[in-house]
């Protein structure tokens, strides 16, 4: 058996795997297609939930479309709201929270996330964290906006205390400088 270094969003989906089960409650901050969002509804199962967010329209019929075709819409409430929002419709801990952080794959990319929402929407998820819950942030600076928030989300990050979060960055060095890299940060258990 072989094992087969990727990409950051598949990285990111393996921790999701490990530390979602059935009953839990996950949040999609940047639905995209809805191929995160369908992950976590199928990690969640029929008993857990998902809350997605994403500011444009075709992302969340996309979303839709693709829980409905794979069975899965019950299990998720999509929001036409922008991540920085999330605090305002989740009121209760989650275990997982993931971001993929840019634009809509095959959308206009004039429309992408913005270091300004995206660290307010972070906080928020942190807050919005159970203890040994995992936050998933997937940054792609292969853009001017997406390396100003590489840059923002890496200070952010680099200034948590290590008694409230663990925090690692993958990154694939040989790939170069817009590189796509995935921080991986788990809230402590609290003494």
């Amino acid at each position: 058996m072989s094992y087969e270094l990727k990409s950051a969003r598949y990285l990111a989906a393996e921790y999701l795997r490990k530390i979602l089960e059935p009953g839990d409650r996950a949040i999609d901050a940047t639905m995209g297609n809805g191929h995160d969002t369908a992950l976590l509804c199928s990690l969640v199962g029929s008993e857990g939930h998902v809350d997605a967010f994403d500011v444009q329209p075709a992302a969340l019929e996309s979303t839709k479309s693709l829980l409905e075709a794979e069975g899965l819409l019950s299990r998720a409430s999509l929001y036409l709201l922008g991540h920085e929002h999330m605090a305002e419709a989740v009121n209760s801990p989650v275990k997982a929270i993931v971001f993929n952080l840019g634009w809509l794959p095959g959308g206009d990319h004039g429309v992408t996330t913005r270091v300004k929402t995206t660290l307010s929407a972070i906080e928020q998820a942190m807050d919005l964290l159970q203890p040994m819950g995992m936050l998933l942030v997937c940054v792609y600076p292969g853009h001017p906006e997406g390396e100003r928030e590489r840059d923002a989300v890496t200070e952010l990050f680099s200034a948590l205390s290590p008694r409230d979060f663990n925090v690692l960055e993958h990154r694939f060095p040989n790939a170069g400088p817009g590189a796509p890299l995935c921080f991986a940060v788990q809230k402590q258990r609290k003494a």
